[in-house]
């Protein structure tokens, strides 16, 4: 697999894992809220075959128009080379569902299980034999850490850390004003 392949499917697993969690309510939207806005830094694929590829992404994150959940849109580049990426969460009965790109059926990932607690999100991930977590942790208004891992022999190893700073001001939602 190509490393602008691998980097696709690495952030894919990672940015499902921003938009999904169980039903908190009040919590999880303050959460989404939080995300809503533009993303941008460097990350790095920790471990397996391509273990120190650079590569940065940036993203638009929407709160969903009519659900509780965020649709995420951007890119990752790895030198030359760039990866659209794209991610839809939404509220299904007491959790969450997702898709990245064209879901686990086509080239992207399911998110299928997920909690929101206070400033960190964790999320179920699935793709055929791939099992894996991500946790998105908003430092501040300003930053969000997010490891990927994935299971190998009944242990999560990290494999993708990333790092992103929110490119302009938070965005307000008719909430908020």
């Amino acid at each position: 697999m190509s490393r602008v392949k691998t980097l696709g499917l690495a952030t894919l697993v990672a940015f499902g894992a921003i938009a999904s969690a169980p039903a908190m309510a009040a919590g999880d939207k303050t959460f989404f809220r939080q995300v809503a806005g533009k993303w941008s830094g460097p990350g790095e694929i920790v471990a397996g075959k391509y273990k120190g590829t650079k590569f940065n992404c940036s993203f638009d994150g929407l709160e969903h128009a009519k659900k509780v959940g965020v649709v995420l849109d951007g890119s990752c580049r790895v030198g030359m080379f760039a990866q659209p990426m794209r991610a839809e969460v939404v509220q299904s009965g007491s959790g969450y569902r997702g898709a990245f790109q064209d879901g686990a059926k086509g080239k992207g990932l399911d998110i299928i299980s997920g909690e929101v607690n206070g400033n960190k999100m964790v999320v179920g991930l699935d793709r055929a034999q791939l099992k894996g977590a991500m946790v998105a942790r908003l430092a501040d208004g300003e930053t969000m850490a997010i490891t990927v891992s994935v299971r190998v022999a009944g242990q999560l190893v990290p494999v993708i850390g990333m790092n992103l700073k929110r490119a302009g001001g938070v965005r307000q939602t008719s909430l908020e004003q």
